[in-house]
C-alpha cells in the first residue's frame, strides 16, 4: 500500500477524497495527519498554477506521492469570477458565509445565473507529474439550501437536479461533482496502470 499526502487540512475534502479512492490500495494522509502546518502561499493566477504550487511544495519537502487540488466556482455573468479567488472572494478570512453573501449580492440584477465548478488536481505519482481536471455545470440559486457540503454548495444546483450540492447525498455529490470527476480520472489512471 502506497502512502499519498493530500494537500489539505479540510476534513470534508479529506473524507471525500478517501471515499472516492477507497477501493484502491492507497493510504491517504492529510496535512493534519502528518502534523504539517506550513503556510503554502497560493499566489497563482489560475487553478492549475495553485494546484501545482501546493504539489511542488510538498513533493520538494519530502519526495512523497502527493495529491493537491484547487477548485473554483466560475460564474458566467461575472466573467468567470470568483474563479481562482473563490475561497477568499469576500476577503482573506476565507469565510464561506461571507463569500456566499457577496456572490448573491453581485448576482442581484443578473438574469443569467449559470456557473460551473472546476477542479484541477496536481499529482506526484512515483516521482512523475500528472494533472486531472473535473467540471460540473449548473446554476446559482437565489437562496441557500441545505446543511451538507461546504463552500458554495448551498447555492449551487448542478444541471439535471433541482437540489443544491448541500442537499444532495454525499454519494450523489461524489459521483457528479467537479472533484469527484477529477478524482475519477485519477482513479482510472491508477487502475489502468495496474499500480494500485
Amino acid at each position: 500500500m502506497k502512502q499519498f499526502v493530500l494537500a489539505s487540512h479540510n476534513e470534508h475534502k479529506v473524507q471525500e477524497v478517501r471515499t472516492i479512492l477507497s477501493n484502491l490500495s492507497m493510504d491517504i494522509k492529510s496535512l493534519s495527519d502528518l502534523d504539517i502546518h506550513d503556510e503554502i502561499i497560493e499566489d497563482g493566477k489560475t487553478l492549475n498554477a495553485n494546484a501545482w504550487i501546493k504539489a511542488d511544495y510538498l513533493y520538494n519537502r519530502g519526495h512523497q506521492n502527493v495529491i493537491a487540488d484547487d477548485t473554483g466556482l466560475e460564474v458566467l455573468a461575472l466573467g468567470g469570477a470568483p474563479g481562482v479567488y473563490s475561497a477568499r472572494y469576500a476577503g482573506p478570512q476565507k469565510n464561506s458565509e461571507d463569500n456566499m453573501r457577496k456572490l448573491l449580492s453581485e448576482l442581484e440584477n443578473k438574469t443569467d445565473r449559470s456557473a460551473q465548478f472546476r477542479t484541477v488536481i496536481a499529482c506526484y505519482i512515483d516521482g512523475q507529474k500528472h494533472t486531472f481536471e473535473g467540471i460540473v455545470k449548473g446554476k446559482i440559486d437565489q437562496n441557500k439550501t441545505g446543511e451538507g457540503g461546504f463552500g458554495y454548495d448551498p447555492l449551487f444546483i448542478p444541471d439535471g437536479y433541482e437540489l443544491s450540492f448541500a442537499v444532495l447525498s454525499s454519494e450523489v455529490k461524489n459521483e457528479i461533482s467537479h472533484r469527484g470527476r477529477a478524482l475519477e480520472k485519477l482513479k482510472q489512471f491508477l487502475s489502468s496502470d495496474n499500480i494500485y
